[in-house]
């Protein structure tokens, strides 16, 4: 099950790749939904204020939206790190998304002083690899 902040973290990163709104088809694909699931979702974004969707053009995060959803690909991408570079964990996208709901800023911020996270995070996160860009694998990054 996909929570808000994967649909945040997902239409953030379209919208950074297509710089303009995130098309409901779109968001629906990156988190492997059905388009109504998205639209559900996009629904209760709004209604909480952290995004405005406009039929047929597509959805925007509100700033408070960027805020969580900034925070939300940090946790990500520490939560990965974390998994690939200190526990070796070959499955590292897979568990990282496991836990990315049940990690809380708390124990994100634990983990990052023990990954040395860098200053550009979450502006590392790589859409194309769905993955951290700092990830220091010793394994085969194919999946």
């Amino acid at each position: 099950m996909n929570t808000a902040e994967q649909y945040l973290k997902a239409i953030y990163v379209i919208q950074q790749g297509s710089d303009g709104p995130a098309a409901t088809g779109a968001i629906a694909d990156a988190l492997d939904v059905s388009p109504a699931s998205a639209n559900e979702m996009i629904g209760k974004l709004e209604e909480r204020g952290l995004a405005e969707h406009e039929k047929y053009k597509g959805v925007r995060l509100t700033d408070d939206g960027i805020v969580r959803a900034r925070d939300a690909l940090r946790t990500y991408c520490i939560i990965e790190r974390f998994l690939a570079n200190v526990l070796g964990v070959e499955e590292f996208r897979a568990e990282a998304q496991e836990l990315e709901a049940v990690i809380d800023g708390t124990v994100a911020d634990r983990l990052d002083t023990i990954i040395d996270r860098r200053p550009e995070c979450p502006d590392c996160f790589d859409p194309e690899t769905d993955a951290c860009a700092c990830l220091e694998l010793t394994f085969d990054r194919a999946e």
